[in-house]
């Protein structure tokens, strides 16, 4: 969902600010039809009670875990490089937890798209709101430091009840999917700014008292990154935080999205102390223990089947073959 910027490159009939109101004419055409079957059974479970549709998620993440060999072996390998001393058991545990809570999180989608504001609002718990609360009031920009994990499309839609928020996003090729999450992402106005559009615009967001909700962990090449440790593993690791902190003169607050069994918990930290520097490495090696902090208390919440650690130092090879 969330990144940092790369070139523009026109790609007008994937623009999320297109969608958010209304399907793309595209998105009608045959071959999205299967798309549309699925976005009718999410409503349809949107209307159930939570534990209701949260059992067809555990289905699914199953689904998802026993068919997808590649993403299985992918979250098996992040999982043994983060936990070297966890026993092969709890290792085990750990991924079928998170393809669980994955299946419950994509069902979630229409949940979040279609379930009255009030039901939302009751499904959702604030931790920590006064961190945030604390960084707003002090006059400076915020930025909301957000790993990847499976609530971050819940999170970042519920953060703009409290505060007028952006969020970085990828836009899909199915036109079908981009409009169902900017329908979700958008149930409180957060304003959407595409990945191609590069930081230009958030930048500008900031400077106009929105909140900017920044997901740095995905791996964009040595070329493009600085390797510092992350669950104690050298991690290609973009230092775009600590340059836009500064350029916007923002804090940064720690903040994590959790699936849980009753709805959702948005968890808030105080906002990084020191940050930034203005050495990369320190600012990144800052950043990523944060994460991993927050991340430590939540396991089978993060992404696992990213490939996190696909460039090795060095150009070592890839673990993931």
């Amino acid at each position: 969902m969330n990144s940092t910027g790369t070139a523009k490159t026109k790609t007008p009939d994937r623009s999320y600010s297109s969608q958010a109101g209304k399907p793309a004419r595209r998105s009608y055409a045959p071959r999205y039809w299967p798309s549309w079957l699925w976005i009718f059974f999410l409503r349809w479970l949107a209307m159930l009670p939570l534990s209701w549709s949260r059992l067809a998620g555990s289905a699914l993440g199953f689904l998802m875990m026993i068919s997808n060999k590649k993403r299985r072996e992918i979250a098996r390998i992040n999982i043994e490089m983060c936990f070297p001393r966890m026993e092969p058991r709890a290792r085990q545990e750990l991924q079928r937890a998170h393809f669980r809570v994955t299946g419950q999180s994509y069902v979630d989608l229409g949940f979040l798209a279609w379930a009255a504001r009030a039901r939302l609002e009751r499904k959702t718990e604030y931790l920590g709101l006064d961190h945030y609360q604390a960084a707003l009031q002090s006059g400076r920009p915020v930025i909301l430091l957000v790993p990847h994990c499976v609530g971050i499309n819940f999170g970042g839609a519920m953060l703009s009840r409290w505060h007028p928020a952006c969020t970085m996003v990828k836009a899909q090729p199915n036109p079908v999917i981009n409009w169902l999450l900017a329908r979700g992402q958008t149930r409180y106005g957060a304003r959407l700014i595409e990945r191609r559009e590069g930081l230009r615009p958030v930048l500008r967001a900031l400077n106009q008292d929105l909140s900017f909700h920044y997901s740095p962990d995905e791996d964009f090449g040595a070329a493009r990154s600085v390797f510092v440790d992350f669950f104690g593993v050298p991690t290609a690791t973009l230092p775009i935080l600590g340059r836009l902190a500064r350029s916007a003169n923002a804090l940064v607050v720690p903040c994590m999205t959790r699936l849980t069994d009753k709805g959702y918990e948005v968890k808030f930290w105080p906002a990084l102390a020191n940050y930034p520097t203005g050495n990369e490495m320190m600012d990144a090696a800052h950043m990523n223990a944060a994460m991993e902090a927050g991340l430590r208390e939540m396991p089978e919440q993060y992404m696992w089947t990213f490939k996190i650690f696909k460039t090795r130092p060095g150009g070592a090879p890839s673990p993931y073959g």
